[in-house]
């Protein structure tokens, strides 16, 4: 019999990790390892032909009392190949996606490819130029590409992908915002994967995974009007699909 899993499959610089150490704590719930480098186990054919059984014993089986199993790896959000290969193999699995205000996620991931070397190019550069780089990355360092800064934040298009394969009630839609400062959208989570949803994790309220402060170049105001209206449809969009009013991001 195949357990209860669940992944965490993205948005990047969303609060992934901090959902991740949320989920990792909770006595019901086990979280594969490591953290990082990601799992990134249904990206890989090599690995997703060995089957259930040897994602199960590979990852899972060393916390007692667990009984609820998640993996956190970002790059499946973008990745269809990785919804196909994870409705193939555990068809009942759950899916949370993390969504950020599309702007600040944009930056955060603009300061973490600068910080870690990966980014030369000024924020507007980097910005404006995205259709012509997006593609040309290194794919063999890389999953998905580091300069999607943009497209990353069309957060419908990828739901709408994953709904192929997945029913709408196996999605959970986390907002960061709301996360980060609302007990209930933590309860919410633990509801939708079916452990205790009073438990109170260690974690809440760490920063986790925080971009340097020395890279923390301003988003120009110009620049920041150009992206609300170029997000603006992919959001309305969010909300009319999933019924979320996310006003933290008005």
């Amino acid at each position: 019999m195949i357990s209860k899993h669940f992944v965490i499959g993205g948005a990047q610089r969303s609060g992934t990790t901090y959902a991740y150490h949320l989920c990792a704590d909770h006595p019901d719930i086990e979280m594969a390892l490591p953290v990082r480098p990601e799992p990134k186990f249904f990206m890989q054919s090599t690995l997703v032909t060995q089957g259930y059984a040897y994602y199960r014993e590979t990852y899972f089986g060393k916390k007692p009392g667990a009984h609820v199993f998640g993996e956190k790896s970002t790059s499946y959000i973008e990745v269809e190949s990785a919804a196909q290969a994870l409705a193939g193999l555990i068809p009942e699995a759950k899916i949370v996606f993390v969504l950020r205000d599309p702007i600040e996620r944009a930056v955060s991931n603009y300061r973490f490819s600068l910080m870690h070397g990966v980014e030369h190019l000024p924020m507007v550069d980097a910005f404006t130029r995205e259709h012509e780089r997006v593609e040309n990355y290194d794919h063999q360092r890389f999953s998905v590409s580091p300069y999607a800064y943009l497209r990353r934040g069309q957060y419908i298009e990828y739901i709408e992908m994953y709904e192929r394969y997945f029913r709408p009630e196996q999605i959970h839609i986390l907002i960061y915002e709301q996360m980060v400062a609302s007990e209930d959208a933590v309860r919410g989570l633990y509801s939708f994967l079916g452990v205790a949803t009073d438990y109170r994790a260690p974690s809440r309220g760490e920063v986790i995974n925080a971009n340097n402060a020395e890279v923390n170049e301003p988003l120009p105001d110009a620049l920041r009007s150009q992206m609300r209206a170029h997000f603006a449809p992919y959001t309305a969009r969010l909300r009319a699909h999933t019924g979320l009013a996310i006003p933290e991001w008005e």
